[in-house]
């Protein structure tokens, strides 16, 4: 059963989702509690497993990797999950992997150099021999409430 969390919960929540870094001072500013009482908070967020981490946000385009796709995978109908992941996340271009139920079997993430850098993942992909066909659809902006950002 999910653990009960309250609109002070869910304002920290957003607080950090919009910047991870932000200070208990600053918090506890914005939402009117004292510091001990934000990481307090915070601290039990975390314990209960609602917070799992604090991340960077990398602007990947500033890397040279600017192109990203969805591609949806299909696998013959034998496949099993783990052979799937498996070959999937054996690509490093590979960021994120989306085992869905109906057809596709699998959406991934995937980010690229170029044009001709996404099609040599795909052709890496196709490559696997249980890939039986591929979707790619390209990104051409985004926003996640994650960032809070459009790229």
């Amino acid at each position: 059963m999910p653990e009960e969390l309250d609109d002070l919960d869910h304002q920290l929540i957003r607080l950090l989702r919009e910047d991870g870094r932000r200070t208990f001072s600053e918090m506890a500013g914005r939402i009117g509690l004292s510091v001990a009482a934000v990481k307090r908070r915070v601290d039990r967020l975390r314990q209960i497993g609602v917070i799992t981490g604090f991340t960077a946000t990398i602007d990947y385009a500033k890397l040279g990797w600017g192109i990203q796709a969805f591609t949806e995978l299909r696998y013959s109908g034998s496949t099993p999950v783990a052979e799937i992941v498996r070959t999937t996340t054996g690509v490093p271009e590979v960021q994120a992997v989306f085992t869905i139920a109906g057809d596709p079997d699998a959406l991934i993430h995937v980010r690229a150099r170029d044009l001709e850098h996404l099609q040599q993942v795909i052709d890496t992909l196709r490559r696997t021999g249980n890939v039986t066909g591929t979707k790619t659809l390209m990104v051409m902006g985004s926003w996640t409430r994650d960032t809070l950002r459009r790229s």
